[in-house]
Order: C-alpha cells, then structure tokens, then sequence
C-alpha cells in the first residue's frame, strides 16, 4: 500500500437530519477503465449535448484532477460532478484503481448554459466551470441530500453583468486560474480586455483590467492582429511570475509584466532575487532609460511588498510574502510585442510584417518552464505546433503619463484598478544572438524569440474552420507536451534546451523534438469533430505516470506513459570504423589445460663424473645414480601421464555434452535449410509478382505524368502568402467586425437608455435645454456603426472577387 486515501470526507463532518436506516453500498476499488460512469449507455444524449455551436468553436474538456488522490468528470446528461477517488500504482505499479461507486456532487442552482471545460483550482477547493454562455464556481465542500445521496455544493456565477448580460455580447475566451493564489481568476475576452476576479471579495466585479490596445491608434492592421485568442500565467522564474502571455489570432505574443493578484502569496527567495537583480544590473548602468526602468520596478516591488525593503537591509526569517494591492499613480502598463524571432546573422529583415509560418490562425497557446527555458508553444488552426524559447529575461515596463483608474474605498485602500495597455511605438533594434547583455538588461524591449522547431502534426483537413488544438504539459517530465486534436493524442519530448544545455555545461546541438502519436480517434477519412471530451495527465512519487482520456461516446481510456531513458539521446560513434570482416572466433573453454598439452618438462640429467661407466650397477655409487634417475623419470613423466589420465577420465562426460550439443546444432541447421529450401519457391514467386507490380505501377505513373493535372505548376511563396492572408480574412476578420458593430450596437442602446433617463431628471429642474453634447456622441456613435457596416460589406465584396480570381488562375493553369 502506498497510499491511503481512506480520509473522512469534509462535508460528512458537518451536522445533518439523520437518514433512514439503508444499508451503506461498499465501496469497492475497480480498474478506473472499467468504471460504471464510463459507459456506453448514455453515448447519443452525450453526443447530442456536445452538438451546440459553441462546440466547434472551443476545444472540450470535461475533466480535472486535484494532483493528489480526485478526479472530477463532468457528466453532460445529469448535468453533475462525478467525483471519483482514485488509487495510483495498486497493486502493481501501472495500475490505476477507482472507487466505485463515486460521489455526485450538484450545484445548488441551476445551470442554464451547456459546459465546456472545468478546472480545479491549487488547493482543490473550487470548480470552474465554463462554457460558451456563462461561467460558474462549484465549492467542492457542500452538505449532503438526503433524498438522491448527493452533494449539493454552494454555486456562483462570475461576471454575469459583463460576459453574459442580454444587452452585450462578449464572450469569455479563455479561462485559467492564477498559480499562485486560490481564488483568482484570470479571463480573456472577445472585447480585448483581460480581467482577474478575485473570488473572495467580489465575484461579479472584477479587481483588475486591462484593456489590451496592441495596434498603434491611428494605424490600420488586419483585425486577426487586434483579436485576442488565448492567454497563459508565467511560472516561478524571475520575473515570468508576475507576466501574462496573450496570443492573437495572427500567431503574435504579447507580454503584460507586471501582473499581480491582490492577496497572492510568491517564496522569498524569489523576489529577493529580482530585487537584487535590479539594483545590479538596472541601477548601475551606464544607460538613463535602463536606471529609470530599474527604478520603477524597485518601487513597485517595495509597495508590493512592504517587508522585502527592511527584510532585504536587516535580513530576517520570512519564507513567504503577500502582495499588497498597489498601481503607479501616473504609469500603466506597456503591452510589450509581438514578440519577434531572434537572428542569427545575414541581412534577414527583423522589423518587417511578418509572415506566417504555418497555416490557418492560432488557436491555442501553452507557456511550458522547463528548468532554466521559458517555452511557448503556439497551434496553428493547419495542425502545426510552433515551438519557441524566450532568448532573453522578462523585465517589466511601464509607459509615463498613462495614468490607471482606481477603485478605493473609506479608507483609501486599493479595491480594484483598470488602465489602458498599449504597445510602445518604438522601432526596436536588431536582436542578435552574439549581442552582449549589457545593451538589453532593463532597456524596455520585450525578450526575442528563439526557434526550436515547427510541427506538423499531419491532421485530418475536414474542418472548414481548422482544426481544434489543446496543450497539456506531463506533470512528471516538463519536457513532455500532450497535443489533444481532433485526430487524438500526441506526445511531444523536447531534447534541446538551450539555457538549461548552456547553466550545465553540455554543448549540445539543436535536436528536433521527437513526435509519437499516444492515441488515434480517426477511423476514417470522416471524423468526428472533437471524439475526446476529456482529458488529464497523472504522476506519481514513485516516477510513474498515466493519461486519462474520455471520449464523446463515454469510453474511458487509460494509458501509462514510459518516463525511463526518455531523454536520453541515443550516441552513435561515427568516427569508429565499421569493420566488415568475419567476425572473430568466439573462445571455446578449455577442454584440457594448456599444462597437458605443453607435454612433460624436459628433464635435464645430472652431472656424473666420467668414470659412472666403469660403476658397477651393484655398487653403492651404481644404486645411488639409479635411484636419481628413477626419481627423475617419476616426478615429471609418470606424473604427467596420470595428470593426463585423470583429466581426461573426468573431462569425459563434458566432451560427451559438448559433442551432443553440437550434434543438436547441426541438426536444426539442417532442418533449417529444408525449411528454407521448401520456401524457395515461393519467394521466387513472390519477387517475381513483385517486378510484375512494379512494372504495373510504372506504366500507371507514367499515364498520370500524361495527365494535364499533372502540370499544374505549384503555388510561389508570394501566392501562399497571399492565400494565407485570405484564410485569415476569411475565418477572422468578418466575425471580428461583426462582433464589433453587435458591441456598439449594445453600447449605444445602453448609452440611449442612460441619456434618457439623465435628459429626463435635468428637464424636471431646468427646462428648455437640450444635451447636444450627448446628441453629438450619439451621432457618433451611428455613423461609426454606418462606416463599419460598409466596410463589412466592402470586405466581403473584396473577397468574393478575390476567391473568383484565384479560381479563374487556377482554371487558366490548369
């Protein structure tokens, strides 16, 4: 047993009305595959659940795990939370083990939206649950019925006067909870704004927003570079922790720094590191704009963190701070980007438009720490992956005379606050990889880009709107990313690091990642849109690790990872020589010892005096060299015949061994050699069948050369460009403006009402005066609703003739 999870559960603690006496089912521990709630029984109504629009607009997600001991699965039929206590590693170690039966937790109201995704937060206490038309918190800790045995868990919505009112239409794009702090939520919008919740305060008012302007006013860009598609907190590294990643549907990366929830609670160590770092690095430079940025940062820090000044002075004991609401009175933050690709050397032109890589338009985005590397990973809507590294350190930069809204209260302490972010208009120097690090420390310039690679991961092209991506990283080797598509599963390893190769010293060379497809849904050409509805990785102690999969027909799949040698690359020595000559005798033991086989020592005979002949044999000098002589011969020669004798006698049975061994050998060699003489024929059959096919296969490629389609010349890298921008135009900028023109027609609906009810209180005290300012604004207001209605039509004019020429040129190729 290596765990035990047997713990009394929190709500059975409180007090209730006794229940009738009902015998207590018994819990029984079953393979997590074979659960009762993973079944087939409700596979169409699930299936039929999933069918809503917003389906094919965001990828699903309906289960969470709390990283120790619960899995939470959301059931769409029952609309309810199945929590299930799981047992890893038992009882062998590949094992996953589940109670049966598990515990239904009900949200105490009544959800009136179709959920899409949920997520725990870091304590596992709360439950996100989100969808395309509400968003709402499950405490997990509720009181038990007593009429069905469920746990009814007190449920709020959050932001339901922003996301979700009847006038409005903005849409929640993407929600994720803060990694350092319990009750923080972070949401990206359609209307450009990304805002944090604070759940212990205010649910329905957000503590921070930030409206995110990442085009210069008064400059015109595509509307992919201005919609925001998802974003992504920064893990514990420098000041990564206190940024927030932003990826637009161009494939651009913004960085806001710094971003802190109010209440969240960072190591020490942590800030005492970059608040040293800033008094080294920014405060002894020799450049004006890097000691004036290094101070806004040390001043923001000391009232973020009041005891970091007189703990960093006097030193102290602290393990943990607490962030203090605060905002620069004259500052807000400065959008930095997009993030641009670092070179390495050439005339490449650094500060042009620039061109996509990969197909289609972002979807999703994954921020993924892996020792010492900050790694981004962006999907593509064509099925690729774009995996990038952050070549530089995140600093952060504010812009002056900017100054935020903030809301206080009696006292006048810090509640909320809002500004307006915009990117710095600046042109940015070429970054180079040999730059040395004095002329980018605290200068204001967002971090370059690293390339490590581009996937393709090869996706089925039966989406009109591209494919849905979703990236997870293993909980157990960061190296690893899990790519959830409409095809399946794929694991991505990362073998190249380069400040984490640079910090131990190893001078390795960039290596690809390697890709390994860990599950595949597509059974034909046809599939499903989104076949897996859920999905999470699991680690334990112990180094082994699991992936969970649900699919749209309620199957449950459970899949252990291999983690050993993983990362371990593969070391071929080719400067060695490969010999291609027979290989070398292997060397029998010895069946007689080299002793034996040298034959008897010579003996050397002794000196006698010349006169031994004229001895008599006799004689005492006679017998005396006779028994020398006789001595002699039997110390080396009777000696050595029994040595030989014996060894031979005892070595008998092991040559018998040896000769029957071989004899075995021999004939299964023979019996070898009739089997493959028996099957010669028909390997001469098959080659011969083969050159047949081959000649077949010739002559149709030869007919297919002949075919006009054959010809078609391929697209040039302008025309790709072009047909990329197309897509773009096509998939994002026409629900862009639509979206626009539904959100000042709410706007203005709401302005007309509140104007009315103001013209209506001033005409009760002064009569006879008219607001033309508000009639001014309202005209506005119109005319920029008739001007974007135009352009909207215009644009869809523009790409009906586009579509047509590109037609009739590939007509006229043809």
């Amino acid at each position: 047993m290596r765990y035990n999870f047997d713990v009394p559960e929190k709500e059975e603690q409180q007090p209730r009305a006794p229940s009738p006496a009902t015998p207590k089912e018994e819990v029984q521990w079953i393979p997590l595959q074979n659960h009762p709630i993973f079944t087939t029984a409700t596979a169409t109504a699930t299936a039929a659940s999933t069918g809503h629009p917003s389906a094919h607009r965001t990828a699903r997600n309906l289960m969470a795990w709390d990283g120790a001991s619960r899995l939470y699965f959301w059931d769409s039929v029952k609309k309810c939370i199945h929590r299930i206590s799981i047992r890893l590693g038992e009882p062998d170690p590949t094992s996953v083990l589940a109670d049966s039966p598990s515990k239904v937790l009900q949200a105490d109201v009544q959800l009136n939206f179709v959920v899409d995704r949920i997520s725990i937060n870091r304590n596992g206490s709360a439950l996100l649950l989100a969808g395309s038309d509400g968003l709402c918190i499950m405490y997990l800790y509720g009181r038990t019925s007593t009429t069905d045995n469920t746990i009814i868990c007190r449920s709020v919505s959050i932001g339901s006067q922003i996301y979700f009112n009847s006038n409005n239409v903005i849409r929640a794009l993407q929600v994720s909870w803060h990694p350092s702090s319990d009750t923080h939520l972070g949401i990206l919008s359609s209307d450009s704004v990304f805002r944090i919740f604070d759940l212990s305060s205010d649910v329905g008012l957000p503590e921070q927003e930030y409206y995110l302007q990442p085009v210069d006013p008064g400059k015109s860009r595509n509307a992919a570079s201005i919609c925001p598609v998802d974003f992504s907190f920064g893990a514990d590294h420098l000041w990564d922790r206190f940024s927030v990643f932003i990826l637009f549907s161009d494939g651009s990366i913004y960085i806001l720094c710094p971003v802190v929830p109010f209440g969240s609670v960072y190591k020490w160590e942590s800030i005492l590191e970059i608040y040293n770092d800033a008094h080294t690095f920014g405060l002894k430079s020799a450049n004006s704009t890097a000691v004036s940025n290094s101070n806004l940062a040390i001043s923001w820090l000391e009232a973020t963190f009041p005891e970091l000044a007189h703990q960093a002075t006097e030193g102290g004991n602290l393990s943990m701070l607490k962030a203090h609401p605060y905002a620069l009175f004259d500052a807000s933050l400065s959008l930095q980007g997009p993030l641009r690709k670092v070179c390495n050397g050439g005339e490449e032109e650094f500060l042009a438009v620039r061109v996509a890589e990969c197909e289609g338009r972002a979807v999703s985005f994954l921020y993924n720490l892996v020792s010492k590397d900050s790694i981004l990973v962006t999907a593509w809507s064509g099925g690729q992956l774009q995996i990038d590294a952050l070549a530089d350190e995140i600093q952060p930069v504010w812009i002056a005379g900017s100054p935020p809204r903030v809301r206080v209260d009696s006292l006048d302490r810090i509640l909320g606050l809002a500004m307006i972010c915009e990117s710095i208009p600046c042109e940015l120097s070429v970054v180079k990889l040999d730059q040395p690090p004095d002329q980018t420390f605290w200068l204001g310039h967002p971090p370059p880009l690293l390339r490590l690679a581009i996937i393709d991961l090869a996706l089925p092209r039966n989406m009109e709107s591209g494919s849905l991506i979703s990236l997870f990283v293993d909980p157990l080797i960061p190296e690893r990313i899990y790519s959830l598509h409409d095809g399946g599963i794929d694991s991505i390893v990362l073998h190249f690091l380069p400040f984490t190769s640079e910090a131990t010293g190893k001078n390795e060379t960039m290596r690809t990642p390697s890709v390994h497809p860990v599950l595949s849904t597509c059974q034909a050409e046809s599939s499903s849109s989104s076949p897996i509805c859920g999905f999470v990785a699991l680690s334990d102690s112990f180094g082994y690790s699991w992936i969970v999969a649900v699919t749209s027909s309620q199957e449950c799949i459970v899949l252990e990872m291999k983690s050993l040698n993983l990362l371990i690359p593969v070391h071929v020595d080719i400067e060695k020589d490969i010999s291609l000559e027979e290989p070398k005798q292997i060397d029998t033991p010895n069946v007689i010892s080299k002793e034996l086989l040298s034959g008897p020592k010579v003996v050397f005979i002794p000196q006698t005096s010349p006169n031994l002949r004229s001895v008599a044999a006799d004689s005492i000098e006679g017998r005396s060299t006779l028994h020398q002589y006789f001595k002699l011969f039997h110390e080396n020669y009777v000696e050595y015949a029994h040595k030989v004798y014996f060894e031979l006698k005892h070595h008998g049975p092991h040559l018998k061994r040896i000769i029957d061994d071989q004899l075995a050998r021999l004939g299964e060699a023979q019996q070898k050699l009739l089997k493959v003489e028996e099957k010669q024929p028909t390997l001469e059959e098959r080659i011969h069948h083969a050159n047949q096919m081959h000649s077949f296969l010739e002559e149709r490629l030869q007919s297919l050369r002949n075919l006009p389609g054959a010809h078609k010349k391929p697209l040039s890298r302008a025309e790709r460009e072009f047909k990329s921008e197309l897509d773009r135009f096509r998939g994002v900028e026409l629900d862009a403006l639509r979206s626009s023109i539904e959100t000042l027609n709410a706007r203005s609906r709401r302005y007309v009402q509140s104007s009315k009810g103001c013209t209506s209180n001033q005409q009760r005290h002064i009569s006879g005066r008219k607001n033309f300012v508000e009639d001014a604004q309202i005209s506005q207001l119109k005319s920029a609703i008739a001007k974007l209605s135009l352009v909207n039509s215009e644009n869809a004019k523009r790409v009906k003739v586009v579509e047509s020429a590109l037609k009739s040129q590939e007509r006229t190729g043809d």
